[in-house]
């Protein structure tokens, strides 16, 4: 029998030599989802080590993780290490960087899982400290991490009036990239800019390889936030967090985010009606959810499970729109951005996810037939140039769909 490959993570390669990274002062980009493979707290494990940390920077969701979608935490102080805590979500660039000057730091350690998807928050976090280090000429060290979602390359950019805190990259939707793939995406294209080069170094993985689901890693799953307690969760919230835009619940205030879909108008047939299109790697159940929080509380409607039958053959993207076209409907209405940094001035959170706004110009009259197309031409297939496309990802192959 087969089993999957030990992975090291970046963090793991730091602990056995602390002496690989400069400096006497130390702050820590992290919140409690970032662990060792062995399940120890990356900030507890460096303290045990003796790291000379000295603060620690916290993104949303806090520290902690309790904190729900647009929320933080109000710790000041890590009560297991004793270091201050500094809340970035609330912090503007300048408030950002000034916290970065007052504690007279020599280094910027980051380890922060991502998703694999583009509007997940946590790499825009990286990317905005980032930003302020580069502007201070302080060293940033990424600790890299696996991409969940593997290799599959799907959707459209995010075009630049569009640039949000839910989209800091003109990256694709799904973007195979690795944490650190970003961050040094990011670095080689604001150099392009203009913008202050950032000294950045990322500790790469051993073991790991793009083609790999999380599945594959052998690695235990720690919720990233607490709407996505299951890889599966992270899967279908590829296609499905697009509800987030919408009327549309996508599942919160369930056991199952972005597994259940519904409306009260959503007809009882919605999953008779999607089976019949025969989406590869899933399959619908028809069900009725009362979500305790957010859209719909208290309310008991009617709606679908997603049932990922094989993750490596679905298409969340395309599960997502097939669903969205049969509920794009009677009350049916696109919501507001709702994060204080919402980017460009338009009053479509949608717009903000899905990079541009032909989504919303064109989800009212597409059927089902039209949905294949309209990805083709949506699909940003020459996302990066070769020269940055090889600074990225000269570690782990990469893979195009």
């Amino acid at each position: 029998m087969s089993h999957a490959p030990k992975i090291q993570l970046g963090i793991d390669v730091l602990r056995s030599d602390l002496r690989q990274l400069p400096g006497t002062r130390w702050a820590l980009v992290t919140n409690d989802t970032a662990v060792t493979s062995d399940l120890t707290l990356t900030s507890q494990a460096l303290w045990q080590d003796g790291a000379p940390l000295c603060a620690l920077f916290s993104p949303e969701h806090g520290l902690h993780v309790t904190a729900q979608a647009g929320e933080s935490e109000s710790h000041t102080v890590d009560p297991r290490t004793g270091l201050p805590v500094i809340d970035t979500y609330h912090l503007s660039a300048s408030q950002l960087q000034a916290a970065i000057t007052q504690l007279d730091i020599d280094l910027l350690l980051i380890d922060l899982p991502d998703v694999g998807t583009r509007y997940y928050t946590y790499a825009s976090t990286m990317i905005d400290v980032m930003r302020s280090a580069a502007e201070l000429g302080l060293p940033i060290v990424v600790l890299d991490r696996p991409n969940p979602l593997g290799g599959q390359i799907d959707g459209p950019g995010c075009q630049a009036e569009y640039s949000s805190f839910i989209g800091r990259a003109n990256i694709p939707i799904r973007h195979s990239l690795t944490i650190g793939e970003i961050a040094r995406f990011v670095a080689a294209y604001d150099t392009q800019l203009g913008r202050p080069a950032a000294d950045l170094h990322v500790l790469t993985m051993h073991g790991w390889q793009r083609n790999m689901l999380w599945k594959d890693t052998g690695l235990p799953w720690v919720m990233p936030s607490p709407n996505l307690p299951h890889p599966t969760s992270a899967l279908v919230f590829n296609g499905t967090a697009l509800c987030e835009g919408t009327n549309i619940s996508e599942g919160r205030g369930t056991t199952r985010p972005f597994e259940l879909i519904g409306a009260p108008w959503a007809s009882e047939q919605l999953a008779e009606q999607l089976n019949a299109y025969q989406l590869p790697g899933v399959r619908f159940r028809p069900t009725w959810f009362t979500p305790v929080m957010s859209k719909w509380a208290g309310q008991a409607i009617s709606g679908v499970q997603l049932h990922v039958t094989d993750p490596y053959t679905i298409h969340p993207l395309r599960t997502a729109l097939y669903l969205m076209s049969h509920l794009a409907s009677h009350d049916f209405a696109w919501n507001e951005p709702t994060w204080e940094d919402s980017g460009p001035q338009t009053p479509y959170f949608i717009d903000l996810m899905w990079g541009n706004s032909h989504l919303r110009n064109r989800l009212a009259e597409m059927k089902p037939r039209d949905i294949d197309e309209f990805l083709h031409d949506e699909q940003l297939k020459d996302w990066i140039d070769p020269e940055l496309l090889l600074y990225s990802c000269d570690k782990y192959a990469i893979s195009h769909r």
